[in-house]
């Protein structure tokens, strides 16, 4: 639940031109929902309140924090195109992630998502850091929209079986390749860019592997 207070806390600092807050709180917000499953499995928690859904809280919190607040961010910084064009670019993610979060099985049984899992946060940072054009953060917005209604399987790094421990520690590393990334701002050290972009292959090679071994 403390992720609807980041969520507030990383749209206000969007538009208070606070842009490295606002990717710290990003960070926090990263680590909360890489946590916060563990942490009522460990705890119990449907057992101990049956009535409570976490499932329901954690897309509400997801949407917020990984759609919502970084598309407000990507627009108080400049990054989508003007006009009429950026509206609907800016439209794009939060339309399909409003349909990625409805979808009953966006979470497969073997712990993987089914179509773009709505990562509009590391767009965002990337968009940012990387000082990534409008016509590129736009094109990266339609393809990744798109990929939301496509049928692959990405890596769900803290649940999916095959690979986990690999996949946990390439996560920790790339969670200190943001922060390290977010201190370095605005001259970030190539080979932490290059670190940290190699996560994002890896990322993208292991979810086409488990889509094909899925097929």
């Amino acid at each position: 639940a403390s992720g609807t207070v980041l969520g507030l806390l990383i749209v206000l600092a969007a538009f208070q031109g606070d842009v490295v807050v606002a990717l710290w709180l990003g960070l926090v917000a990263l680590v909360v929902d890489g946590t916060d499953g563990m942490l009522a499995r460990r705890l119990r928690v449907k057992e101990t309140i049956p009535w409570f859904d976490g499932a329901r809280l954690d897309d509400i919190v997801d949407y917020l924090t990984y759609a919502f607040a970084p598309v407000v961010l990507l627009w108080t910084t400049g990054s989508l195109p003007g006009g009429a064009a950026g509206w609907g670019v800016a439209a794009l993610p939060l339309l399909a992630s409003s349909y990625q979060f409805c979808r009953v099985d966006a979470k497969t049984d073997d712990h993987t998502f089914l179509g773009f899992p709505s990562y509009w946060n590391v767009v965002a940072f990337y968009a940012i850091v990387l000082d990534l054009g409008p016509g590129v953060v736009a094109t990266v917005l339609v393809v990744c929209a798109g990929l939301v209604f496509v049928p692959i399987r990405y890596l769900y790094p803290s649940r999916t079986t095959a690979l986990r421990a690999l996949s946990l520690v390439l996560t920790v590393v790339w969670l200190v390749t943001y922060a390290v990334l977010l201190v370095q701002v605005p001259d970030p050290a190539p080979v932490v860019v290059a670190l940290s972009l190699a996560y994002l292959v890896y990322y993208v090679a292991v979810s086409l592997w488990l889509t094909a071994r899925a097929a």
